[in-house]
């Protein structure tokens, strides 16, 4: 009994001097709280470009990220979908079925041309065929196609890994047009090549009476690309 006294006090003490320890001295004096400093003319600047850009910011994105209700939950929340996410599904699916779903029937033609079995020792041209395939999956392949999918099944559940691959097929219908575009209408021009999206948006629409729409499109994605 006395060594349960004994260990009790022990106790008692040791939590009245760690509660007394905890509380703050009223001779320590208060925290001084520091001078904002003064921005610089680089940090002045920089706020005032986020500030001028910040309406057309926010306009691209309510525009161009705009949600349409597709359904409801269980919990008669409605569920939304970007338009232009159904954009470019629809327009997957078409290019899908105008070339007779291409992008199913044809890897074996695929794998052939990859290795250069249509290939000629004369034929023009500064880079393989596993060289122009790398640079294109370079041009596709990005972040959010990594980080992306993890925060997609993490959001979605497993079945988004369904709707990613599916989205994956059809997309590549939309790359084959794009790829082949770009070679269609490329410049060379003392032996330097000029290709890609403001190529054939500017020829191409051009060939249709749309020059000037083509030159718009061109400037739009330019810019879309830097930013």
């Amino acid at each position: 009994m006395q060594k349960l006294f004994c260990l009790f006090g022990l106790f008692l003490t040791l939590s009245i001097g760690f509660s007394v320890a905890q509380e703050p001295s009223a001779d320590l004096p208060e925290p001084r709280e520091e001078p904002k400093k003064e921005l610089g003319w680089i940090e002045k600047l920089d706020a005032s470009i986020d500030s001028a850009f910040q309406p057309v910011s926010e306009f691209v994105d309510n525009t161009v990220f705009y949600s349409i209700p597709v359904s409801t939950d269980a919990e008669g929340n409605p569920i939304k979908m970007p338009w232009v996410l159904a954009w470019l599904g629809i327009a997957a699916i078409v290019l899908t079925i105008y070339f007779k779903f291409l992008n199913f029937r044809s890897w074996r033609l695929a794998m052939r041309t990859l290795r250069g079995k249509y290939s000629q020792p004369n034929d023009p041209g500064e880079i393989t065929h596993f060289q122009a395939l790398s640079a294109a999956v370079s041009g596709t392949v990005g972040l959010g196609n990594i980080a992306g999918v993890a925060v997609a099944i993490s959001i979605g559940g497993p079945g988004a890994t369904f709707w990613m691959v599916l989205m994956g097929f059809l997309g590549m219908a939309s790359k084959f047009c794009e790829c082949t575009l770009g070679v269609k209408y490329r410049r060379i021009e003392n032996g330097k090549v000029y290709g890609g999206p403001m190529q054939y948006l500017t020829s191409g629409l051009g060939e249709m009476g749309m020059k000037p729409l083509g030159v718009i499109l061109a400037i739009f994605f330019a810019i879309m690309c830097i930013g």
